[in-house]
């Protein structure tokens, strides 16, 4: 059937003059770019929201989410290096799965990687509007943003975010600069990120008091309605929480610009994930034994909330300030990450394909880009930061849930291929890494399921409108 028809393994990496992007990045370029997207939003801003539905369990809940992702994350790294080119689970289902697969899987990413960076734009806005509070209070410099441009129209008084839109547009513009300029700032700024996440963790562990941990599973295990109406449980904050582990994936979409994939690709997303979740397990301990998840968990800036609490403000202000400088990382990532997949779909013909030139002088995909950020700003400008990190799991879930089946897939049909990195189980770890993916999916709110449905049915409308005649792979 036309619907599964597949592209072939040696077909991947063949690609057309002036539509082929430029290998220019290392292993330490990609483990930056790792942690640059993973430790982001989602241990800066999102540990208050987990905390809030699942109490202390909340440790729970990051335990759960990261071995999910260590499951997808060694999936990918064998996909990755069989597969050096551009488009991450997309590009896998192509060859793996079949093209309508793989069309629900690029359409997934989409959604993810233009959720994940409106994401984080709001959440480095409310450390930005935070840090111009606490100079206004200080030095009594009238520098804070009128309410109207400082939040979306969710919030009371507000209209539109401007310092989310403006931050936006200054990655893009990095982005479109050149790929490895852009990496290696990255590179520097992730240092400076994990500088403040060590601070955090020296000045708030040995506040860390075992009284804040009781009740520790105040709303139970699996996901239910608590009396506010909203979601509670371990799952529904590891559903949600899912976003502060991924970001490994943009790896993926660096394979076409790496040096050498076969070697730096798997040291890239396997470095990234047990670095960050080392990072990861310290800081939420340091947060929910510190003060109580009552008091840190509706705030937009919690890790700062806790040391001005702790009687630090000086250190509240480092790590705002380190934020403001270092969260843009994650936009980095993830823009780079969603400009390529929108690249590899146009190179296939699937979507128009003037967005897959490349500039000359750059190297990278300007129009992709360009894109991008217009999407991606208009949300971040009116979104919730709850609501769309969700449907940003959503999406994020479907691509690991066909990465799982892919690793297994071309396991049974190509055994003999040569495999830089071998998944080791791979038989139990692809499996795991999409039924844990499909447990999490469950476990989201049900109205984040119903938009991603409707997304979805959108996006089948114009495969068969569009992208099914035009594929290059019917030609």
């Amino acid at each position: 059937m036309s619907l599964l028809r597949r592209k072939s393994l040696d077909s991947v990496t063949v690609h057309e003059a002036g539509r082929r992007l430029i290998p220019t990045l290392s292993w330490p370029h990609l483990i930056a770019l790792g942690i640059g997207a993973i430790v982001g939003t989602g241990i800066y801003t999102l540990i208050g929201v987990g905390a809030n539905l699942a109490g202390p369990a909340v440790l729970i809940s990051f335990a759960i989410a990261g071995a999910v992702c260590a499951c997808a994350a060694l999936s990918y790294a064998e996909l990755s290096t069989m597969m050096p080119a551009a488009g991450s689970a997309y590009t896998y289902s192509y060859s793996a799965l079949g093209e309508v697969f793989a069309w629900v899987v690029g359409w997934s990413l989409i959604l993810e990687y233009s959720l994940v960076v409106s994401t984080v734009a709001v959440g480095w806005s409310g450390y930005f509007v935070g840090f111009l509070e606490w100079v206004h209070t200080q030095f009594g410099w009238n520098v804070h943003l009128p309410a109207w441009l400082a939040a979306g129209p969710h919030v009371e008084g507000g209209m539109i975010n401007l310092p989310a839109i403006i931050i936006t547009w200054l990655v893009a513009g990095m982005l479109m600069a050149g790929t490895k300029e852009s990496a290696t700032l990255n590179a520097i700024l992730v240092v400076f990120k994990l500088i403040a996440l060590a601070i955090f963790v020296a000045v708030a562990l040995p506040a860390f008091d075992s009284a804040n941990l009781q009740p520790f599973m105040p709303y139970g295990f699996a996901k239910s309605i608590g009396p506010d109406g909203v979601e509670h449980g371990v799952m529904a904050a590891a559903a949600i929480i899912f976003f502060a582990f991924y970001g490994f994936d943009a790896i993926s979409t660096a394979a076409e610009e790496t040096k050498n994939p076969g070697r730096d690709l798997s040291i890239g997303i396997i470095g990234s994930m047990i670095g960050c979740t080392i990072v990861y397990v310290l800081v939420a301990l340091a947060a929910v034994g510190a003060m109580s998840y009552a008091v840190f968990g509706h705030s937009a800036e919690p890790l700062a909330l806790i040391m001005r609490q702790l009687g630090h403000p000086t250190a509240a202000m480092v790590i705002g300030v380190i934020a403001i400088i270092a969260l843009p990382t994650v936009l980095l990532a993830f823009l780079y990450g969603q400009s390529r997949i929108f690249f590899v779909m146009s190179r296939d013909g699937l979507l128009p394909r003037g967005l897959s030139k490349v500039n000359a002088r750059t190297g990278t995909p300007v129009a992709t880009t360009l894109f991008t950020a217009v999407v991606v700003s208009a949300l971040a400008g009116v979104a919730r930061l709850d609501e769309i990190a969700a449907l940003a799991n959503a999406g994020t879930l479907a691509a690991f849930t066909a990465v799982g089946i892919c690793l297994v897939v071309l396991r049974l049909r190509e055994p003999n291929r040569e495999r830089t990195f071998r998944t080791p189980l791979a038989f139990v770890v692809g499996p795991l890494a999409a039924l844990g993916c499909i447990y999490l999916f469950i476990s989201l709110p049900h109205r984040t399921q119903l938009y991603f449905l409707l997304w979805n049915v959108a996006g089948l409308v114009l495969y068969f409108l569009y992208s099914r005649r035009h594929a290059l792979i019917a030609k």
